[in-house]
């Protein structure tokens, strides 16, 4: 089996792709701060922005392909420590591509619509970047600077995800569920809309994109859905009250980081490739039967 390096393992989407990855290929998965198992994958715990680490790593392993996922991607957070996340989201990410380019081999980076202004949705590959928060200044910085290095590299722009928790990642549905199950109140925006998937088809969009695509991809779902909209949808699925979620605007919140109003994304190349989300509802129906079964 070929050597597939995954950065990021401890992450949500990190631990998603090693699950289905492992079946096609020998995995190496790095870590920083969060140790983690899984079985059928070798854990390494390396710094990304250590460059000297990081070419150890290349010729070590010697992998035959790159997906790189290791990100700080909270917005807030790279809003108030700018450094620290440039370190990683930016610089890390352009070194992983030089790397990739001078042993010739597929370099996939995982970036987010969050590059977009949320102005003039849907958004396709051609339309230009424009962020309105540090997380995607950063994330706009990589790209360019992934592709300057190494023009083979695959951007696959990625929506809101969810999905079941892991050992050491929640997703953002977690803490809705846990809301609506104590009986307490959950403001959702009205004025925010993405594109969502969950954590496993993006982690198939991913492994398509590794396999057929070079330059930009968005991997976003086949459905336009605000957050309020998507908390009722998960709410009905998994049979809790939907009298606690209750609507609210952007502005009512004070956030650190600022954030775009309509980012969702214009999948059809890949979709035309055979990247084939499920319907929302379908997606959570199948999670609630994990949930279950778990």
């Amino acid at each position: 089996m070929k050597r597939l390096l995954i950065t990021g393992v401890s992450g949500f989407l990190g631990w998603h792709l090693c699950q289905l990855a492992k079946q096609e290929w020998e995995i190496y998965g790095t870590y920083l701060s969060h140790p983690i198992e899984i079985p059928g994958v070798k854990i390494l715990k390396v710094n990304l922005t250590d460059f000297q680490e990081l070419y150890r790593i290349f010729s070590t392993i010697k992998p035959a392909a790159v997906i790189h996922t290791a990100a700080h991607s909270q917005p807030n957070f790279c809003q108030t420590h700018p450094e620290e996340s440039h370190a990683i989201n930016v610089t890390a990410s352009s070194n992983i591509a030089g790397l990739c380019a001078d042993n010739s081999i597929p370099c996939v980076f995982t970036s987010t619509d969050l590059v977009f202004d949320g102005l003039n949705a849907p958004y396709y590959e051609t339309d230009s970047v424009c962020p309105v928060n540090i997380y995607g200044e950063q994330k706009a910085l990589a790209e360019a600077g992934m592709l300057e290095r190494y023009p083979m590299t695959t951007v696959c722009r990625m929506p809101l995800m969810f999905g079941a928790a892991t050992a050491t990642a929640k997703s953002f549905i977690q803490p809705f569920i846990q809301t609506l199950k104590d009986g307490k109140e959950l403001n959702l925006f009205i004025d925010e809309f993405r594109s969502p998937v969950s954590g496993t088809t993006a982690a198939k969009g991913l492994l398509l994109a590794l396999e057929k695509v070079s330059g930009i991809i968005h991997l976003g779902g086949k459905e336009r859905m605000s957050r309020y909209d998507f908390g009722r949808l998960l709410a009905e699925v998994f049979q809790l009250p939907l009298t606690g979620i209750k609507a609210c605007r952007q502005q009512d919140v004070k956030m650190p980081a600022p954030r775009p109003a309509d980012v969702s994304l214009d999948s059809s190349k890949a979709f035309a490739l055979g990247y084939q989300p499920l319907s929302l509802k379908e997606e959570l129906e199948e999670l609630r039967v994990r949930s279950f079964n778990s």
